[in-house]
């Protein structure tokens, strides 16, 4: 159960970058349109494998949209790439006091 947690934290994460991608307007286009090519092909009803295919539909969408986003979080400058990621890490942490 560990890993399912540790999973939906890095997807969260994951999620959050792609949406800040998007908000920032230093990000590249080829960022951003990768970023909004991962959302398509996961909301859309033509897949490689169907999603009436349980798990296997499931897995196919994820797979594509995380290899969608690698290639978003690619063309991004690298100081971008961080100030994004300690941005994200600040609103997923929970400041101590």
């Amino acid at each position: 159960m560990w890993k399912l947690g540790r999973l939906i934290a890095l997807l969260r994460k994951e999620l959050l970058l792609a949406w800040g991608l998007l908000r920032d307007p230093r990000a590249p286009l080829a960022s951003k349109l990768a970023t909004v090519l991962a959302l398509l092909y996961v909301l859309s009803p033509v897949d490689l494998v169907s999603d009436f295919i349980p798990i296997l539909g499931w897995l196919d969408d994820g797979l594509i949209a995380w290899l969608l986003l690698r290639l978003a979080f690619r063309f991004l400058p690298p100081e971008l790439m961080t100030a994004l990621r300690a941005k994200v890490q600040s609103r997923v942490t929970p400041a101590r006091g």
